[in-house]
């Protein structure tokens, strides 16, 4: 299956960081140094791009400091201030799945019930799990947690036909 490449919001950069055009970078990635993996950046700011290479980066106490190609001193740095820092989400292997991939899609059980769509994905520590939400045609009202357990609980994920089957009854 051939997923498209997406851009994906992963930070901001916050302020300037000493006078030779480092910056100081709010990251939403995790771990924190992830958005330092995605290079190039592409800087939005007053909706307009600008692709920038990085060239240095590290963790700074709790946040980053990064050092982009064509910032050579503080004025340049603090030209970038406020900028928002998009990266592109790499092709995955078949069968693996970006969380935003499966928000919206339905949620049926192996005997066709169908049960809702998912709402939105949380992380527990042990598995992620789906927070399904009832639809009209849902089978009940009920707002359901299912662990996304591949083969266990999520037996099939078609991408394309926004379904999902998870070996989960409706009385669960």
């Amino acid at each position: 299956m051939t997923r498209r490449q997406r851009k994906v919001l992963l930070g901001r950069i916050n302020a300037a960081y000493g006078l030779k055009g480092w910056v100081k970078v709010f990251s939403y990635t995790d771990p924190l140094e992830q958005i330092l993996n995605y290079n190039p950046w592409t800087l939005r700011r007053r909706n307009v791009d600008k692709q920038v290479v990085i060239e240095q980066g590290r963790k700074h106490g709790k946040g980053l400091v990064a050092r982009l190609a064509g910032a050579e001193n503080r004025d340049h740095a603090e030209a970038l201030i406020g900028s928002e820092i998009w990266g592109e989400l790499p092709d995955l292997e078949d069968g693996d799945v970006y969380w935003h991939q499966l928000q919206g899609m339905v949620v049926e059980n192996e005997v066709g019930e169908l049960l809702g769509s998912v709402d939105h994905m949380m992380e527990t520590g042990a598995n992620d799990v789906m927070v399904v939400e009832p639809t009209l045609e849902s089978i009940d009202d009920k707002k359901r947690l299912i662990p996304y357990v591949d083969e266990q609980v999520v037996v099939d994920v078609d991408l394309e036909g926004g379904r999902i089957v998870v070996n989960w009854l409706a009385d669960y």
